[in-house]
């Protein structure tokens, strides 16, 4: 595309709103109130909005290498702290995708440069995962297999921020979800996890509020 096609579009993209809607961009302009936090991949092909079927106002939007949750990670912290204590989003989304080429580098011996040390904890839930993965002979199943775990592990890498447990026992919300987009078909999949279920098993670990005996 030409880069100055960019700014075409953009001034199209501005008519075809105020066509519909005159006051569209007043009403933009007076705040955000989205329900959802979505923590997705920096891939080009996994757009959120699109994918989801939302516009503008209605997703807070974190996007990395592989849809990571790194507790050290400052960026994705002060994401999920503004998301949950300043705009009280009900759900969190952790969603990853098939194809992803940072899963496909942690089931490879590759060296990606300066993204090894980000890519460490995605070898980490290959080798957490490792008995499963190696029992799985297809090589795609297997690719597919580590895209779904790694989202599985970061929901749970979400449950032990304090932010979101504080506003867990507090409110119960927010709820936490496991999600593949699947770029072969376009089909958004549910994993269908159950993070509350999830998180009692080690609990005790990894909780910062203190279990009633």
């Amino acid at each position: 595309m030409n880069f100055d096609q960019i700014f075409i579009n953009n001034k199209k993209w501005i008519a075809e709103k105020l066509s519909i809607n005159p006051e569209y961009f007043k009403t933009l302009a007076q705040g955000q109130n989205p329900e959802f936090l979505y923590i997705g991949c920096s891939d080009s092909r996994v757009t959120a909005e699109d994918l989801m079927g939302l516009n503008p106002g209605e997703v807070f939007i974190h996007r990395n290498i592989a849809n990571q949750v790194i507790p050290t990670d400052n960026n994705v912290n002060a994401v999920v702290q503004y998301a949950v204590e300043h705009l009280k989003v009900k759900h969190i989304i952790i969603c990853g995708h098939y194809e992803c080429g940072g899963v496909k580098a942690a089931l490879l011996p590759s060296d990606m440069g300066q993204l090894n040390s980000w890519l460490q904890t995605l070898r980490d839930v290959r080798r957490l995962h490792r008995l499963e993965l190696e029992s799985i002979k297809d090589g795609q199943r297997q690719f597919d297999r580590l895209v779904e775990l790694n989202v599985k592990e970061q929901c749970m890498n979400i449950i032990k921020i304090d932010h979101v447990q504080k506003s867990w026992y507090k409110t119960g919300f927010p709820k936490i979800h496991g999600w593949v987009f699947d770029v072969r078909t376009g089909d958004l999949i549910d994993l269908g996890l159950n993070m509350e279920k999830e998180f009692a098993v080690i609990r005790d670990i990894y909780d910062l509020k203190p279990i009633d005996k």
